[in-house]
């Protein structure tokens, strides 16, 4: 099997014209003013169902078999939009159709297919196989590319290490690029050096698999170019600055940003958007071993910074300054990258907003709007210059790890800011990566941060 199921992945949607069995979504409000069949109501009053959201009862036919169900949508809808996500998991396998007014029907194919994700690549048991049919008004297709991109994500952070690291990146990369006709190129170990990319060799060169920087190039000239950079840290030991072992446990997540910026290209490349769309990854493992690199080393940049090196463990800034130098070479109409970057995010916004980082307002504007209409949250953070202070170093131009430990995730992008100098819109996003508890449109595992709404984004500006 692949690393990225969304190739032979099997649709969450019935096929056109199949035989489907109802279920009525329904808020209490629906039970108490009925509206729907009326032999499911009186089934749903006889057997207490209350229409709490999440909750699904079965409705028997005549003939013995199930008929028929009701699923609650709770009082308040809203607040829970991708609540339709549970139902793959509690309907019978079979074609089903939702009639509801509550949910528009995008946003319920949406978190259907989200809800019907579910990483069985190590697994011997078979899913169920649980179909809904879309009304001819929901743009399947558009649905069918957030979910590939999505899932894309999801099984790239999902799988471990030793089956997902630098190579294996690269593996997966050129894969999603030629299945789009994009052209892929790679740096591979001291060529890197050749190439003027010493941190991203520095960092990635203790390990066995060698460090590499990747990139994608799909689209034409002309149109808004589009830059996505994401950080490919396949595994983080810490370096010699060793994380503990509760610590180290997640870390095969540390690429995220790659899997995250991956599964967005996929959304572009199969919308066939007018952008000229470049994708960087510096892929690398930070390990330990004779030649790792060391705290209080200093090194200089792609951009000719000189960085002194405070804490190994803070590498993915180091391995981002060259991608974004890079990008910003050839100036892009938007940047974005994306990285899981600091643990200081977390503590500002927990794990379920995805923080961001921009001095476009313009931007801002429109990914925070973005994220409502799409209910992909994320939340700005200020790009304070007061502590741009604190990343000086005495002996080099900036340090990759300030003292005193505030303010970890401005501080952080404050260093990314300096190597970006030319691009006429950038916005940097500080995302987890991680679900910790399962949700009713993801399970416990890796998953996609604001790459729905950045999709619609950049799909509103390529339409002008």
């Amino acid at each position: 099997m692949t690393p990225y199921q969304y190739i032979e992945r099997s649709s969450s949607f019935s096929a056109k014209g199949a035989a489907t069995k109802p279920v009525y979504a329904v808020t209490p409000a629906d039970l108490d003013g009925g509206g729907f069949d009326p032999a499911a109501l009186a089934w749903a009053r006889a057997a207490g169902f209350k229409a709490e959201g999440g909750a699904l009862l079965l409705v028997p036919a005549g003939n013995g078999e199930v008929g028929s169900a009701l699923f609650g949508l709770g009082a308040d809808p809203a607040e829970a939009p991708f609540i339709a996500g549970k139902l793959p998991k509690l309907l019978p396998s079979g074609d089903w159709r939702v009639e509801t007014t509550a949910i528009s029907p995008a946003r319920l194919a949406l978190g259907f297919g989200l809800g019907a994700y579910g990483f069985s690549r190590y697994k011997t048991d078979r899913q169920k196989d649980v179909r809904l049919s879309l009304p001819e008004t929901v743009d399947a297709a558009d649905i069918e590319r957030q979910l590939a991109g999505v899932f894309l994500a999801r099984d790239l952070v999902n799988i471990p290490t030793n089956e997902m690291g630098p190579a294996e990146l690269e593996d997966a990369f050129r894969a999603l690029g030629d299945r789009y006709g994009a052209t892929v190129t790679s740096v591979v170990g001291d060529d890197l050096l050749k190439e003027n990319f010493p941190l991203v060799h520095t960092v990635g060169r203790a390990s066995v698999s060698p460090p590499r920087f990747l990139e994608l190039r799909w689209g034409e000239k002309g149109h808004p170019r589009v830059t996505l950079v994401g950080k490919g840290v396949c595994f983080d030991t810490g370096g010699l600055d060793i994380k503990g072992a509760a610590n180290m446990a997640l870390m095969k997540k540390d690429m995220g940003g790659a899997a995250n910026v991956m599964g967005l290209a996929l959304m572009i490349m199969d919308a066939g958007l007018k952008v000229d769309l470049q994708v960087l990854v510096p892929a690398i493992e930070n390990s330990i071993s004779g030649n790792a690199f060391r705290p209080g080393d200093i090194y200089r940049s792609r951009k000719g910074i000189t960085v002194q090196i405070d804490n190994t463990d803070a590498e993915g800034r180091l391995i981002l300054a060259d991608a974004l130098a890079y990008a910003d070479e050839n100036p892009p109409d938007l940047l974005v990258d994306m990285s899981t970057l600091t643990g200081a995010a977390r503590v500002a916004l927990g794990p379920e907003l995805a923080p961001y980082f921009t001095d476009d307002e313009t931007l801002s504007s429109s990914l925070a709007e973005a994220a409502r209409a799409e209910a992909d949250p994320m939340w700005r953070l200020p790009l304070w210059m007061g502590y741009d202070k604190d990343i000086r170093s005495r002996a080099a131009d900036i340090t990759n790890s300030p003292s005193g430990g505030m303010a970890g995730a401005i501080t952080a992008a404050l260093f990314l800011k300096r190597f970006v100098t030319a691009a006429r819109s950038w916005v940097h996003f500080d995302i987890y990566a991680w679900v910790l508890a399962d949700k009713p449109h993801a399970p416990v595992g890796g998953e996609a941060f604001a790459i729905r709404a950045l999709y619609k984004v950049i799909r509103d500006r390529a339409a002008k």
